[in-house]
């Protein structure tokens, strides 16, 4: 786990200390809460093309990539409310 003054930016503790599946969940999710990051940070970029002067361009990628956010949030609150079982 991470020292108490460098937290992950998101709240998700097992309900339980044993190793197996819910150790493998964690790590599954931890991956998950850094690539949806990733793509938040890309859609952000994407947004503010237009601050740097590029033009309005509508070829998809925002949606694509909202869509792929949105997958990755399901996934993650699926897994969320699994480990709390």
């Amino acid at each position: 786990m991470a020292p108490a003054d460098r937290r992950e930016p998101y709240a998700f503790t097992l309900v339980s200390d044993d190793v197996g599946s819910k150790g493998m969940d964690y790590t599954y999710l931890h991956r998950l809460y850094a690539k949806r990051a990733e793509l938040e940070a890309k859609l952000e970029l994407y947004e503010a093309r237009d601050c740097f002067g590029d033009e309005e361009i509508d070829d998809g990628t925002d949606q694509e990539l909202r869509e792929r956010i949105n997958e990755l949030s399901a996934e993650i609150d699926v897994l969320e409310h699994s480990s709390a079982l």
